[in-house]
């Protein structure tokens, strides 16, 4: 039986959590506005569909050739989102977005070198799709479930540009810690499936 509470709930805090795209994103939508950072977030689109395919691929292969892995992906990554939890709660909610890139290839080639894109692609599948699905258009439409989660929030964060660094800066608390009591849910219901 799937799990679909515990897996959105992974993916929407690890979507909407600060990252490369979400703070990109941002910055891109407090100069440029909504509309102007659409380019950029539709190379984000695109990029992140063909990363959580091609990480679908990867851990489908791998789980099928070496079925003892799963077991030790679960622990780590259990320990990762721990570790994610922890570093989210003591965090002080300081973003610092840098200096904004425009433009679709800008976001498409960011999703290449992105790390979260590619431990949040890895764990969704090792942890919650690869133990109930194996057919290739259903892991396909989970890979582009994930690049669409993933796309959604970092439209909001253009949306909500300087204005959600804001919220999120003066609430940095109250949302830290609800962000890594998910996080820490996450974790312990990786090990309990």
């Amino acid at each position: 039986m799937f799990h679909w509470a515990s897996f959105l709930t992974y993916a929407v805090v690890t979507a909407v959590t600060p990252g490369p795209n979400n703070l990109m994103s941002m910055s891109n939508g407090s100069r440029s506005g909504f509309r102007g950072a659409l380019p950029f977030n539709f190379g984000i689109w695109l990029g992140f569909s063909v990363v959580m395919l091609l990480c679908t691929l990867f851990c489908s292969v791998l789980s099928a050739l070496i079925p003892q892995i799963k077991l030790p992906m679960l622990v780590v990554g259990a320990a990762y989102m721990l570790y994610l939890a922890w570093e989210t709660f003591r965090s002080r909610g300081e973003l610092e977005a840098g200096k904004a890139r425009e433009g679709f290839v800008s976001g498409l080639l960011l999703q290449f070198v992105n790390p979260k894109i590619y431990v949040y692609g890895i764990m969704s599948m090792e942890a919650y799709v690869l133990p109930v699905y194996h057919q290739p258009l259903p892991l396909a439409g989970f890979a582009l479930l994930l690049a669409f989660i993933g796309f959604f929030f970092t439209l909001c964060w253009s949306a909500f540009g300087a204005i959600f660094q804001r919220l999120f800066s003066d609430h940095a608390a109250v949302v830290n810690t609800i962000m890594a009591l998910l996080l820490v849910y996450c974790a312990f219901s990786l090990l309990l499936t």
